[in-house]
Formats: C-alpha cells, sequence, structure tokens
C-alpha cells in the first residue's frame, strides 16, 4: 500500500512539474529583465550614500583641524588633514562612480 501510494505521489509531482515549467521560465525571464532594472538605482544610490558620508567625515575632521590648529600638536594637524584628504578624495571618486554608474 505504501509503495502504490509513493508511485501516485511521484506522478503528481512529476505531473505538478510540468504545469509549472512554463511559469517558472517566465519568472526567470521576468527576473532576468526586471532585477537589472531595480539593482542599478541602489547601486548608485549606495555610492551616492559613501559619498557624502566620506565627505561629510572629510570637512568635520578638516574643520576641526582649522579651529584647533592653534592647540593641537603639529602631528595632529598633519595626520587630520591628510585624513580629511584621503576622506575627499573617497568621497569624490564614490560620487563619479553613483554618476558613471546611473549613465550606463
Amino acid at each position: 500500500m505504501a509503495r502504490a501510494a509513493g508511485r501516485m505521489a511521484g506522478r503528481f509531482a512529476k505531473k505538478q512539474a510540468k504545469d509549472w515549467a512554463p511559469a517558472a521560465k517566465q519568472s526567470s525571464a521576468f527576473v532576468k529583465h526586471v532585477l537589472p532594472a531595480t539593482v542599478k538605482p541602489f547601486h548608485a544610490l549606495w555610492h551616492e550614500i559613501l559619498a557624502f558620508c566620506f565627505l561629510a567625515l572629510a570637512a568635520v575632521v578638516g574643520w576641526q583641524a582649522w579651529r584647533k590648529a592653534d592647540t593641537l600638536p603639529t602631528v595632529e594637524i598633519v595626520f587630520g588633514v591628510v585624513f580629511a584628504v584621503v576622506s575627499a578624495g573617497y568621497g569624490v571618486s564614490s560620487y563619479l562612480k553613483a554618476r558613471r554608474i546611473s549613465r550606463s
């Protein structure tokens, strides 16, 4: 009895798989067309957010280095300025990458 039920379940599963095959093909085509169109704006947005964070960080550190230039040791000022320049560079490059992604 169990063997017959297993065979019937197997046949039923095969029939269901055949019924779902066209829908699966259509859904994969849908995903192939829609997914890149939705991922691209999020990828550009991610780079824009990173650009904002790096530029804001560079602005804060640069401003603090400028404001406290007379009280900070020279080494800390140099490190602050170098950090601000590197952060600003990453921010600008991330912004340019976001523009490149959105234009392609």
